[in-house]
């Protein structure tokens, strides 16, 4: 395995479980267990690295059946593009995008809307995307939203704790205004939310009154968008893909990437400004962040 490119070697109870033969938790205690072997050899460590298209790989005596080949892209979407397979209007989609990639099977992870930019994951590993957008998952989406003038203490806390819309009422998210523009005191807002409704970030700031101008995702799960310019794409990292694996088990974004080399407490990073905060904004910005109250009873989050 010397001459096998780190970027081809998975975790051993990765590359388990990617085969279906038992959970990421049931792989490493297989392993630990010392049921599994890697060419003949024994391997007690769940972190071990192996290339699934080249080791010998047994589970209890027994080969693993073979493992689809997955990939992984992150794109800073633009505005104007619609985020579907095709469309019959002719309008332009995302697809185009990355038509330049080799025939995967690549889809979406979610859905951008037409005028948001930001983070858009692709992947051919639907049961995982499937998970990563699932509402029991709880994922957080972190955008950063241009509002008509700058929401009060109160808006915020609004927002915090959960708005009415013509859908139902939103969840608990974080909010807290970034910086104020040089135009009409409209100001940019960060919000992190753990859904995923059609056009929610717009929908719930024209709820408290402040209709958003721009708005972009700055990350999805503990993927972000920064170094890459619009419309380009790169491929994520063996660790970037562990971590989203995680989030898609029901791990928290602070757990993600347990057995890598990040550092338990990996935080999201934070937006870049155009210019530092001057101290008295950057007080504001401190005290108008504003986190969810905890909940009164048992009822349902």
């Amino acid at each position: 395995m010397a001459n096998v490119p780190e970027s081809s070697r998975i975790r051993l109870a990765k590359a388990i479980a990617k085969t279906g033969r038992a959970s990421r938790r049931e792989a490493e205690r297989l392993i630990e267990d010392g049921l599994v072997s890697v060419n003949g050899h024994p391997v007690l460590t769940p972190a071990f690295l192996v290339d699934p298209s080249t080791d010998r790989v047994q589970v209890e005596g027994e080969a693993l059946p073979p493992q689809p080949r997955t990939a992984w892209f992150v794109l800073y979407k633009p505005r104007g593009y619609l985020t579907t397979m095709d469309d019959p209007q002719g309008r332009r989609t995302v697809m185009e995008l990355i038509a330049h990639l080799p025939e995967l099977g690549l889809r979406p992870v979610g859905r951008l809307d037409f005028d948001t930019e930001g983070v858009l994951l692709f992947t051919n590993d639907g049961e995982m995307a499937n998970a990563l957008t699932h509402p029991s998952k709880g994922v957080p989406k972190r955008y950063l939203a241009k509002v008509w003038k700058r929401p009060d203490e109160k808006k915020l806390g609004r927002l915090a704790n959960g708005v009415n819309l013509d859908d139902g009422r939103t969840q608990p998210c974080k909010v807290r205004v970034v910086k104020e523009t040089d135009e009409g005191g409209n100001c940019w807002v960060e919000i992190t939310v753990t859904e995923g409704r059609n056009r929610l970030i717009r929908r719930m700031f024209e709820a408290v009154g402040h209709p958003v101008s721009k708005l972009r995702r700055e990350s999805f799960g503990t993927v972000s968008i920064r170094g890459l310019e619009r419309g380009q794409l790169r491929t994520l990292s063996s660790d970037e893909v562990d971590r989203l694996e995680d989030l898609a088990e029901g791990r928290k974004p602070e757990q993600a990437g347990h057995g890598t080399k990040y550092k338990k407490g990996f935080a999201l990073p934070k937006p870049k400004a155009n210019r530092p905060l001057s101290r008295k904004k950057a007080a504001n910005a401190r005290r108008l962040t504003v986190k969810p109250k905890a909940p009164s009873g048992g009822s349902k989050g």
